[in-house]
């Protein structure tokens, strides 16, 4: 048995609403929600920084990259389970829109 626990049930979801409080049980670590706040919240600002600095090229895949990679981090290394985006990227990208801004506007904690 890996030592990962896996984040994709058997259930499918059928709405976005349905998703987002399994999307929340998988982020209970509060380093793990952090790494994915500061990744979330500071991707767009790498892109913006590669575009100012004309590294197009760049831009889009260094944002991916920065942003991804703080939450994967958060996933395997903290949370030690494996990330709702392999299964539903679209409403894990949301899920982490949502979160950044429930955190920022103090809906919700670090861990809760």
């Amino acid at each position: 048995m890996s030592a990962l626990s896996s984040s994709t049930s058997v259930k499918q979801f059928s709405s976005f609403k349905e998703f987002y409080p399994f999307y929340i049980s998988q982020h209970s670590n509060a380093v793990c929600r952090l790494l994915h706040v500061f990744g979330t919240g500071l991707g767009p600002f790498v892109i913006l920084a590669l575009g100012y600095l004309k590294y197009y090229k760049l831009m889009i895949p260094a944002g991916f990259i920065f942003g991804y990679g703080c939450a994967w981090l958060g996933h395997f290394v903290f949370e030690r389970n494996r990330p709702a985006t392999f299964k539903y990227p679209l409403w894990s990208f949301m899920g982490d829109w949502k979160m950044l801004y429930e955190v920022l506007t103090f809906k919700r904690g670090l861990s809760d």
